[in-house]
């Protein structure tokens, strides 16, 4: 199996989040981990259950068509090591011409998958070449975004928002209100303005090999 974009996602959300507008049957999603470790704690409450997140992630599959795989990580505890071998292993089975890594901000997951994407992105005889690395944008970035954390996206693709924001309230679960549909709509607003369209997401450019 071979794919055109391959995405790489600290949980199940952060795809839609930073890449919604581009999610579709020609993209793979490897989903680093679930909340699976945290929801079998008594003293956590509220917590979504491990159904609750497939079901609402097969909602948004039935609109996009893109394929994925979940690892088995704790939340909040990724290893860059354990990553890097899982990462490079997706690159190679499905040859991607285009991989998309989370911008690092300050959340612990996001930092980790992207140290562990810029190694398995690395030139190297042994792996498949990726000609086209991307870093996607987190809306949280623009809340709290100290520490090296800004966002300064050089690449924009033209996005229906209407789609984007409905494939977002899919994730019931994962809806906040510091991320509120409203927010969302306001980022990919913003992109567009930058980029002379109505709404766009942007990404930053770590390779681009034509």
């Amino acid at each position: 199996m071979k794919t055109k974009k391959l995405i790489i996602s600290p949980h199940i959300d952060d795809e839609v989040l930073g890449c919604g507008g581009i999610l579709d049957k020609d993209t793979f999603v490897l989903y680093c981990g679930m909340d699976e470790a945290h929801i079998k704690h008594d003293w956590v409450r509220n917590r979504p259950s491990v159904e609750n997140r497939l079901d609402e992630l097969k909602s948004v599959v039935e609109i996009t068509g893109h394929s994925y795989d979940i690892l088995h990580n704790k939340v909040n505890h990724y290893v860059v090591q354990d990553l890097i071998g899982s990462i490079e292993k997706s690159i190679n089975e499905l040859q991607p011409l285009e991989v998309y890594i989370p911008h690092p901000s300050y959340n612990q997951d996001h930092r980790t998958v992207y140290e562990a994407g810029l190694t398995a992105l690395r030139p190297h005889d042994l792996n498949h070449f990726v000609k086209r690395v991307f870093v996607y944008e987190q809306p949280h970035v623009f809340f709290w975004n100290h520490g090296n954390t800004d966002f300064e996206p050089n690449f924009f693709v033209d996005i229906d928002v209407e789609r984007k924001i409905k494939l977002y309230e899919l994730m019931v679960t994962q809806v906040r209100k510091f991320r509120s549909p409203e927010h969302i709509s306001s980022i990919a607003k913003l992109r567009g303005g930058q980029s002379n369209c109505e709404y766009a997401e942007g990404f930053r450019i770590l390779r681009w090999v034509d």
